[in-house]
């Protein structure tokens, strides 16, 4: 069915994480009759198994549903309902989803109240110019607060807090007057079907059989079954071969017009030919001419780690799983690297922690494969003492492995990237979160009080101190009641060092890391303290030492073993010496030999956990 222009609404949720967003997406398609009851189950529009598990929307959903208010005697209405992500690492295709609508439903839950993240996605939809509508959700909780919140909403969007809608998303209350708002206050969208194509790649997925299918939202003109497409950005072209929209399963059609939202597939082999943000048009002529929409950005990683197999025989494996898991995400890299200590391995570059933490899990669970992993770290840029270039600009590396980094001699400046962190929390934790920042080398921006009993504070903190234990640290000393939200900002430069760990004389290079010179003596004596608990005593001495280049900040020694495995062999037959000898053979091929110091992977797991949570 074709819908006129005026009876189309485009509009998204946004949402704090576990506030209700993908149970009232579900209580939408049973108000307007989409899912058979008998089918219907508990996020619906979540696909993944980790989304369901976890409780967070990792892919942007679409879905189309008709819809006509009670009373109305016209033609329904095309409600284009977009399900954006809901976590940081996720705000730029959260940004992109938010550019496909015209409202956006502002939920919050009546118990928790106004959390940072709510505020962050609220910011990036008033930017926009959406139109909010906001709802209070879980009003059916005993501890509900929905007065007091409704009071909050009212002093941040500056409206009536009588006119903030009250639902429960569990039990389906008052849904359907949140679809009325849709209907009366998200304007219809605003393109010009006469105009050239243009439309709004706002997420793609990777299908093994059709290749990467592409969701759009059309702004101007018109996409059409066997039209041959370009995308502006990646100069992809081809024909499309398949066109359909998401209602809730896909339905073929054959156009979609202004304002539609819906998912095609053109032969597109990887997702990185069509990036979320791009501009879809009609190939031809003129499509050199077409405008882009604004907006674009390409996908930049932000926290890289090393992947390595715990089995050597299992490189190729993994190699074949980042293979796949990079088909489906054009935001997630990796290249290969080489460590002494843990042999052949990747280095992937992340958006963030919950992005490698979402990776991490997919290769546990999908290809099986167990894993050592080194200490997130971020891309930190150098100024080197070496002679300019041509242009007479200094010279600059970028650093994104603490194994790059330079030696001090060539280093003139190094600068990490910085966050410009929001944080929302109870006065009773003020104190405790003002220390954490101070701590954390952060700089106070600006502190609002929203109410007398919630207070907004505004940081600027180093990326590194935040993607380690920061969130955990807050959550401890809030009792759970604060919450943060964080953007990037500029790069500042910062005395760091790399901290390099010896044993035996030899560094290990999968322990090295970068850190401010104040941190860099605690660091280096928590490194070789756990080290020389996790590393078991060999035949001879080993120093375990903690350097920054050639200066030796910390040192332990872990004694030498006197005890011979056969020394309890004192006759009998000669299998019982060879089955001991078999079994101490057996249990050196599972350690990773360093220079002469064997550490079996389980203290790496262990010695790298330190690293990342201090």
């Amino acid at each position: 069915m074709t819908y006129p222009q005026e009876r189309i609404r485009n509009f998204c949720i946004v949402a704090h994480v576990d506030h209700g967003k993908s149970t009232l997406a579900d209580r939408m398609l049973q108000v307007t009759g989409l899912v058979d009851p008998r089918k219907m189950r508990d996020q619906y529009l979540d696909r993944m198994d980790i989304e369901r598990e976890r409780g967070i929307t990792i892919k942007a959903q679409t879905v189309r549903m008709p819809y006509r208010p009670l009373g109305d005697v016209g033609d329904e209405f095309l409600l284009n309902l977009i399900d954006t992500p809901g976590h940081v690492d996720f705000s730029y295709e959260v940004s992109r989803a938010i550019a496909a609508c015209e409202g956006a439903v502002l939920l919050i839950d009546a118990a928790q109240g106004l959390e940072a993240q709510t505020l962050a996605n609220l910011y990036l939809a008033l930017e926009a110019n959406l139109e909010i509508i906001p709802v209070l959700n879980k009003i059916d909780l005993p501890a509900a607060r929905p007065e007091e919140v409704a009071e909050e909403i009212g002093s941040v969007l500056g409206v009536e807090p009588t006119g903030v809608i009250r639902i429960s998303a569990k039990d389906g209350t008052n849904v359907d007057a949140v679809l009325d708002a849709v209907v009366d206050r998200v304007p219809p969208p605003s393109g010009r079907a006469d105009a050239p194509t243009r439309a709004l790649v706002f997420d793609s997925v990777y299908d093994p059989y059709r290749g990467a299918l592409v969701y759009v939202r059309v702004v101007d003109g018109r996409i059409r079954l066997n039209d041959r497409i370009r995308m502006l950005a990646t100069g992809f072209e081809g024909e499309v071969d398949t066109l359909g929209v998401q209602s809730p399963e896909e339905t073929e059609v054959l156009e979609l017009g202004v304002g539609e939202v819906g998912v095609l597939s053109a032969s597109i082999k990887s997702v990185e030919n069509a990036k979320v943000g791009d501009t879809v048009t009609t190939a031809g002529r003129g499509a050199a001419d077409v405008q882009q929409l604004p907006g674009y950005q390409e996908p930049l990683a932000m926290v890289f780690s090393g992947l390595f197999p715990l089995d050597s025989d299992d490189f190729p494996l993994l190699r074949d799983a980042l293979d796949k898991l990079r088909l489906n995400d054009a935001s997630f890299s990796f290249e290969p690297e080489t460590s002494v200590a843990l042999g052949f391995g990747f280095r992937c570059g992340f958006l963030g922690l919950l992005h490698l933490e979402i990776v991490m899990e997919r290769i546990d669970r999908e290809f099986n494969i167990p894993l050592v992993t080194t200490s997130p770290s971020v891309r930190y840029r150098v100024t080197l003492t070496d002679p300019p270039d041509a242009q007479g600009r200094p010279r600059i590396l970028e650093v994104p492995n603490p194994q790059d980094m330079p030696d001090s001699g060539r280093i003139a400046s190094v600068a990490e990237p910085t966050v410009t962190a929001r944080i929302l929390t109870p006065k009773e934790a003020l104190g405790p979160i003002m220390q954490l920042c101070e701590q954390r080398r952060g700089e106070m921006l600006a502190m609002d009080y929203l109410t007398p009993e919630r207070i907004e504070l505004k940081y600027r903190l180093p990326l590194a101190a935040t993607i380690t234990d920061f969130f955990d640290q807050l959550k401890s000393l809030s009792r759970g009641y604060a919450s943060m939200d964080y953007e990037l900002s500029e790069y500042v430069e910062a005395p760091l060092v790399r901290v390099d760990l010896l044993l035996h004389g030899e560094p290990v290079d999968a322990f090295s890391a970068i850190v401010h010179r104040d941190d860099a003596y605690h660091f280096g004596r928590a490194m070789v303290e756990k080290l020389k608990e996790l590393i078991p005593r060999q035949m001879f001495d080993i120093p375990v030492q903690a350097a920054i280049g050639a200066k030796v900040i910390a040192r332990e020694t872990i004694k030498a073993k006197r005890k011979d495995v056969l020394a309890k062999c004192y006759g009998g037959d000669v299998s019982r010496k060879r089955k001991l000898l078999e079994k101490q053979k057996e249990g050196k091929k599972r350690m990773k030999s360093v220079g002469s110091v064997e550490i079996p992977p389980e203290a790496f797991v262990s010695a790298l956990r330190v690293s990342r949570d201090g």
